[in-house]
């Protein structure tokens, strides 16, 4: 019993101590502001470009989508006003008039073929693709964007060999 009463005191200090820390960390608790900040996202509305309106609403598709900073440009092929194939036959003349469009597209946005964060080329020839390829140097000066070339069997029309749809990022 001796004991015990030697020891009570101690455990009275620790009861005491354990009690006050409790408090410490209850009062802590009351006193730290819990901020809430609401924050609205607006929804982006997409802004939609027709190169060529007549063409591209008989055909059911808009030549480019402009979300927020990401913009995307449906396959450009060498084709007129009217969407008659051109360049018929000639792969390096047929992919400098989609580059032509694509720029024209993306002058639209204010943006360059320095934007271009993917390229995407489709074509029904890669041996002569590969060997017309040097002229993409000419467009993308400051270095190549990702992307895949795929040979296909086909595209839209049997006169076009090569399609080329770009993903563009625009800078603030």
């Amino acid at each position: 019993m001796k004991t015990l009463t030697n020891r009570l005191p101690l455990y009275l200090v620790l009861f005491i101590m354990a009690i006050a820390l409790q408090s410490c960390e209850q009062k802590q608790a009351e006193e730290t502001p819990v901020i809430i900040e609401e924050v609205v996202i607006e929804p982006v509305k997409p802004e939609y470009f027709l190169l060529r309106p007549e063409v591209e609403k008989a055909y059911g598709y808009s030549h480019a989508v402009k979300i927020g900073n990401d913009i995307k440009i449906s396959g450009a092929v060498s084709m007129d006003d009217e969407g008659n194939p051109t360049a018929i036959g000639d792969i390096e003349q047929q992919m400098k008039n989609c580059y032509a469009d694509l720029e024209k597209i993306l002058k639209h946005f204010g943006c360059t073929f320095d934007d271009v964060v993917k390229e995407d080329i489709f074509t029904t020839d890669m041996a002569q693709m590969l060997e017309k390829s040097a002229y993409r140097a000419e467009i993308y000066k400051n270095g190549f964007p990702t992307g895949s070339w795929l040979e296909v069997k086909g595209l839209a029309l049997p006169e076009f060999m090569v399609e080329i749809e770009l993903e563009v990022h625009k800078q603030e």
